[in-house]
């Protein structure tokens, strides 16, 4: 199979589904040779996996929960012992709890900063020890958010944990530069996935029927939808993009910045 990614192996965590499973498919279709899923669903997993596998491409899975530095060490010594090489790895797995000024535990902050940013940034250097030692001109795409430029209050950790990407992208995209590994953060915005659908209805009180709700006041008539992040990710991880390093791409039906001001509502008078 010819495609930009032909002959390329890649470690996609959040990978069993949503957009990590639309990124697996997307590089897939693209060429890949060799995919590792990395998720918390054993038995999703091993579905997404199975249905990715193909004379010319061999997927597997692998159930980890990357709280844990462990389990990073593990991924990272799967990945090398199962296919010997990384030619780009996607960090899609992330923690979307809410969590205000108000309300948000330790507990929370200590879950929110382990998935969201140590494990990327663990993942990172593995994979970079890995493709220097290959000789590989690999790339590093880290999923983050546009929640990352300060996000609703209702999402205090999680904004904090996807702006801290911002500088680890520009730090990984700086130091492996010499060797020739791209490193670039996409940052989505209102996207509709599985895990949205349970962060809805768990937090905010969502009922059937909140997405075409949602999607009713939205510009585009509709949220965003993983294949259309897949495609941007495809185009990151492969020589379609070039040179390109160290960008931090937003992905929104926002102009962050333009139109009118927004305000925090005034505290109603006792």
């Amino acid at each position: 199979m010819t495609g930009s990614f032909s002959g390329g192996v890649a470690l996609i965590t959040g990978g069993s589904q949503g957009l990590g499973y639309a990124v697996a498919q997307r590089l897939a279709a693209e060429g890949a040779a060799g995919l590792l899923l990395v998720g918390r669903d054993p038995m999703k997993g091993v579905a997404a996996a199975a249905s990715l596998a193909d004379a010319d491409c061999r997927a597997e899975f692998l159930a980890a929960d990357l709280a844990h530095t462990e389990s990073c060490e593990e991924v990272i010594a799967a990945l090398d012992d199962r296919f010997g090489a990384c030619h780009s790895f996607v960090n899609c797995a992330a923690i979307t709890d809410r969590g205000s000024v108000w309300d948000s535990p330790p507990e929370l902050w200590d879950a929110m900063l382990a998935v969201n940013v140590r494990a990327p940034g663990l993942l990172s250097q593995g994979v970079a020890r890995i493709m220097v030692r290959e000789s590989i001109e690999g790339t590093i795409v880290l999923i983050g958010s546009v929640a990352g430029r300060g996000g609703p209050s209702k999402l205090l950790p999680y904004s904090t944990s996807k702006g801290a990407l911002v500088a680890m992208t520009r730090n990984l995209a700086f130091s492996l530069m010499p060797h020739r590994i791209r490193v670039n953060l996409l940052c989505p915005g209102w996207m509709d996935t599985p895990a949205e659908d349970a962060v809805q209805r768990r937090f905010d009180g969502a009922t059937d029927g909140w997405l075409e709700r949602a999607e009713a006041q939205m510009p585009f008539g509709r949220l965003i939808k993983p294949d259309e992040i897949a495609r941007t990710v495809a185009h990151l991880a492969t020589v379609e993009s070039g040179m390109m390093t160290g960008a931090v791409v937003d992905w929104d039906q926002t102009v962050l910045g333009a139109g009118d001001s927004v305000f925090p509502a005034p505290l109603e008078s006792a």
